[in-house]
Order: C-alpha cells, then structure tokens, then sequence
C-alpha cells in the first residue's frame, strides 16, 4: 500500500534526524535541549513502524492505525522542529508549536488504541 511505504520513508527520514540531533546534542557546547527533540524523533519513528506492521497483520483497524501513524510524524515533527529552531535560530517555530506537537503525539497513542480495541473492517 502507497500510504504504508510512504509512512515507512518518513519514518526513515525521522530516524536519521533523531541521530542527527542526538550527534548534536552530545558534541553541542549549549546543545541539552536537542536530545529530548532527538529522543521524540528516534521514539516515534519506531512507532510508526510498529502500527505499519500491526497494520500488515491484521492487528488494527486500517484506517484509525494510519491516523495513528500520521499523529506520530505530524507531532514528532512539530516538537522536534520547534527545539531545534529555539536553538539554532533563537526563535519558535510558532507560538506553543512544542506543547501542539506533544498534543498530537498523545492523540496518535490513543489513536493506536482505539486502532487495537475498534473491530477490523
């Protein structure tokens, strides 16, 4: 399915972000803030893998555990671009860009269990 590999893309473009700020928080001098946008990042990322091949199985409802996944990368990458930008360029990505995209990450993991609870069409 189209949408399942293109998930499966964004969360390899996830990862190698997550690596990158994680590389950069630990050789940054002033760089502390960037692991927690690093962690949020590597997390989901494998996330979204998980509801890919939950999804492949059978295990979850179809069209829940894509939103799920689409909360994941939506939130990951409001959260992880609102630190980086904090540190790199001094301002926010948008006003409570950070505390949306956590807001979104939680709507992805209740999502996800909806996804698992809701019969499979």
């Amino acid at each position: 399915m189209v949408a399942h590999r293109l998930l499966i893309g964004l969360a390899g473009l996830m990862g190698a972000a997550g690596v990158a700020l994680a590389a950069a928080s630990a050789h940054g001098a002033d760089a502390s803030r960037l692991a927690s946008a690093s962690a949020m990042l590597l997390f989901h990322a494998t996330a979204i893998l998980a509801v890919i091949a939950l999804l492949a199985g059978g295990l979850l409802h179809g069209g829940i555990g894509l939103v799920a996944a689409l909360g994941f990368v939506v939130g990951a990458a409001l959260f992880a671009g609102d630190l980086t930008l904090r540190q790199y360029a001094g301002h926010a990505l948008f006003p409570m860009a950070a505390p949306t995209g956590g807001t979104v990450m939680i709507g992805g993991w209740l999502a996800g269990t909806l996804a698992a609870v809701v019969k499979r069409k």
